[in-house]
């Protein structure tokens, strides 16, 4: 499953000009309901005082008027929820290049093999930080199978983080 979205978002990336087709329509939703809560007048654009609005609801009450222009002015324009979708597409676009990802795998692979252990890999995306769920291990797996070793090749999955798809056996 994950080739699949990866390759959905590598053809947007290329300028497609419906920023709705670079999610998927539950994504939409999530944005559209976020949209709702930040636009607190519901006036159908996001502003300085909608941004205010929602700070102070979230405890920040001091926030400075050069900080709420700031964040306006990322935009090209009024912030409405088709302007709101493109800069999250934006931000959500700009993985890391390759050679990074990769280079953070590397420290987990001290003898540079280009694969980890299956095992190893399972218990940290399972046990620390932003922590995989059985679901999205099922998922990686599915993608991504380790060799009869029970190693995976962590190159291959940095070369579809970055570029979509798996490259070509050679």
């Amino acid at each position: 499953m994950a080739p699949k979205k990866a390759k959905r978002r590598q053809q947007t990336e290329g300028g497609s000009s419906n920023v709705f087709s670079m999610f998927e329509q539950s994504q939409i939703q999530e944005y559209k309901e976020a949209f709702t809560i930040i636009d607190q007048n519901r006036d159908g654009i996001i502003s300085k005082d909608d941004l205010r609005d929602v700070l102070a609801t979230m405890g920040q009450l001091n926030v400075k008027n050069e900080e709420l222009e700031a964040m306006v002015k990322e935009a090209s324009g009024p912030i409405n929820f088709t302007v709101f979708l493109t800069m999250f597409g934006e931000k959500l676009k700009g993985a890391d290049p390759e050679d990074v990802i990769v280079s953070a795998f590397k420290v987990l692979d001290p003898e540079g093999t280009g694969t980890i252990k299956k095992e190893f890999l399972d218990e940290l995306l399972t046990t620390q930080c932003d922590r995989f769920t059985a679901e999205e291990m099922t998922n990686l797996w599915a993608a991504f199978p380790p060799d009869v070793a029970g190693n995976v090749d962590y190159k291959n999955i940095c070369y579809v983080i970055t570029h979509g798809e798996e490259k070509e056996e050679e």
